[in-house]
């Protein structure tokens, strides 16, 4: 087989519609766009969520509770994830390379979910008591992002 033996699969390649060239062509006169109405005037442009003038859905459906729009949401990684990685030391932007994490959104928070066995140093912009209760029991320690040691402990 050749590179000018190559050819598209039969049917797949069809020619564009050619609108508003007369009668003849199946698509004169008003050009595919139906009789009268909003939808056949130039410039149309539907309103997103416009259903024909009916009650859009995001108005019909009840509404409750509480949506914060300044809420932060943390990137968060557990205890056994930190025992199962290699390494000594972890912080948020090598954990982010090693793929550990696929996000860092508004930082990283370290909980305490399964055990620790070696000290580690873990830098991370929050930590769970109990996060912090295992690494420093572990003999490791949890270290705040943008904070020196006087504040990881406090």
């Amino acid at each position: 087989m050749n590179l000018s033996e190559l050819h598209p699969a039969p049917g797949s390649r069809r020619p564009r519609k050619r609108r508003g060239r007369g009668p003849g062509s199946g698509l004169g006169v008003t050009a595919g766009r139906g009789e009268k109405g909003q939808k056949s005037r130039s410039g149309y442009k539907r309103r997103r969520g416009f259903e024909g003038g009916q009650m859009p859905l995001i108005r019909r459906v009840p509404k409750r509770g509480f949506h914060n729009p300044g809420r932060k949401v943390y990137a968060v990684l557990n205890v056994a994830r930190l025992e199962e990685l290699g390494g000594d030391e972890f912080t948020p932007e090598g954990l982010l390379r090693s793929g550990a994490l696929s996000k860092l959104r508004n930082g990283l928070k370290i909980l305490g979910n399964g055990e620790i066995t070696r000290p580690v140093t873990v830098t991370a912009h929050k930590f769970s008591a109990s996060a912090r209760e295992k690494i420093e029991r572990a003999g490791g320690k949890a270290l705040l992002v943008g904070a020196g040691e006087a504040d990881a402990q406090s």
